[in-house]
């Protein structure tokens, strides 16, 4: 037989699964507000060149699963190493797969809103019964007692006990629901969608680990600079304390090389520290304990970018940018909780039934069957119902204008990066330029300090620009390459290219 009754669906949006009690209180609601869930982990913007900060509770992507504790030898690092370490335990992207495992999960439990549910109960049971509190009390049967013969009730008890068995099996299935449809569909869409943000969080993961093994790199190579410097400044403060005590020079020209010796000491100082807090950073995004020594075995890479368009990098951008896709995705998932939304006016078929069987323990068991087929239709809910349509409306109306939006900053991100690559690779032509200079410079200035023609003073000053050059020289490429690790991430291949984009 068929019940007429009214189901009330409740429509939510969320940022995370519905707590456990609404969940079962209300499966529908449930399901409905899973349907229009976000991943937290999505965002529509790419990132500048990481900003450092030690802190994982600012930045998860700045923490890690450490895989094991520091040992005493050496780790040697290359940059694919330190690439493949960062994607298998950087918090960050552990954070993005962990929500795309619980929304793949939810999908598969909201699965069973179209599959049959049967289940099996039993149970034994005493029951005691009033005969006479049923109708069946010492009026009925003197009305009756003509129909047995004499005697036939004298000892009978109005109180009676019986031991009951029941076995059943229960059967429960949705016919028909058009908001559970389009919410399943939903809810796969959130599923893609935080595919699409995991996959955005292995390219956030490329592109910190890749830019701090760089700044390592840049680190090290302005120690070895400063090392350099120093000891040519040793050498120079030598010689001038030898040319003082011999009294070919004054005073002055000893002093000079001696504070240019420890200023030079000064800079090689505060160079290793700034180059060992950069190697715990990077340790720490790609899962090494940070007492662990580290020694890294890929040089400063540089190669010229093959020259392409704005419109080539567009095309590839639009094809491969995980955030374009995930907001496509989002799209999708807001259409289908739109038409979820607009089918509430639509009735909902359900059928639910049993077959088992009933009897006094020991004797004769009874088969019993229920079938009830229970059809919901929404009388007078208009207010609701149009309410829930417009919040439907609105949130497509948002994800609509935010894919625009992205479709537009695209273009500007791969102009822009393709721009800071041009004039990055310039820089570093320049830079190369200088110190060259520099170097014959101080060569020339160095000649003429040991032939006695110039004293200390314009030797300590032709030092201080190579230094100056040298650094320069370190900064662009290190700019240079974090350039083109933004171009690689603006057109949405760097996970796969970035050996190719920096000349690996």
């Amino acid at each position: 037989m068929f019940v007429k009754s009214e189901r009330i669906f409740v429509f939510g949006r969320a940022s995370a699964a519905l707590p456990g009690c609404l969940q079962g209180a209300l499966p529908l609601a449930a399901l409905m507000a899973l349907a229009v869930a976000k991943v937290q982990a999505q965002s529509a913007d790419l990132p500048s060149n990481p900003t450092p900060n030690p802190s994982s509770l600012v930045n998860s992507y700045y923490g890690s699963v450490t895989a094991q504790p520091a040992t005493d030898g050496v780790l040697k690092l290359g940059l694919d190493d330190a690439v493949q370490r960062g994607l298998r335990t950087n918090l960050g992207l552990k954070e993005a797969e962990t929500n795309e495992k619980t929304f793949r999960g939810e999908e598969i439990e909201a699965l069973q809103y179209f599959l049959p549910s049967i289940t099996v109960s039993g149970g034994h049971s005493v029951d005691e019964f009033n005969l006479a509190a049923l109708g069946f009390g010492p009026g009925l049967l003197t009305k009756i007692s003509g129909l047995f013969p004499p005697g036939a009730f004298d000892h009978l008890s109005f109180i009676t006990k019986a031991d009951v068995t029941t076995g059943r099996v229960n059967f429960d299935q949705l016919l028909f629901s058009g908001p559970v449809f389009s919410g399943y569909k939903a809810v796969r869409a959130a599923e893609k969608s935080s595919y699409f943000a995991k996959m955005t969080a292995r390219g956030e993961v490329v592109q910190r680990v890749a830019g701090a093994y760089l700044a390592v790199i840049a680190a090290q190579s302005d120690v070895e600079n400063a090392k350099a410097l120093l000891d040519a400044d040793k050498v120079l403060l030598d010689q001038a304390h030898a040319k003082h005590e011999a009294g070919t020079v004054a005073n002055l020209d000893e002093l000079r090389a001696r504070v240019q010796y420890q200023q030079q000491q000064q800079t090689v100082l505060a160079d290793e520290n700034k180059r060992d807090k950069d190697e715990i950073l990077l340790k720490r995004e790609i899962g090494i304990a940070p007492g662990q020594q580290i020694e890294l075995t890929d040089p400063t890479p540089y190669s010229e970018l093959t020259a392409m368009t704005p419109e080539e990098l567009k095309t590839e951008a639009y094809a491969n940018r995980q955030d374009y896709q995930n907001l496509q995705a989002q799209q999708v998932e807001a259409k289908e909780t739109l038409a979820a939304r607009k089918q509430e006016r639509l009735p909902t078929l359900s059928f639910k039934g049993n077959y088992g069987v009933t009897g006094v323990t020991g004797s004769v068991y009874h088969g019993t069957i229920s079938a009830i087929g229970t059809l919901t239709v929404p009388i007078f809910r208009e207010a609701s119902l149009r309410g829930d349509s417009e919040v439907a409306k609105a949130q497509l109306l948002g994800v609509n204008q935010q894919f625009a939006d992205l479709h537009d900053r695209i273009d500007q991100q791969v102009r822009s990066a393709l721009l800071d690559v041009q004039a990055s690779q310039q820089l570093v032509a320049v830079a190369r330029s200088n110190v060259d200079l520099a170097n014959q410079a101080l060569s020339d200035e160095t000649d003429r300090f040991k032939a006695g023609i110039d004293d200390t003073l314009p030797l300590v000053q032709a030092q201080a620009t190579l230094q100056s050059a040298q650094s320069n020289l370190v900064s662009s490429l290190y700019q240079f390459n974090l350039a083109k690790l933004a171009l690689a991430r603006s057109a949405g291949v760097l996970e796969q290219q970035y050996r190719s984009y920096l000349g690996k």
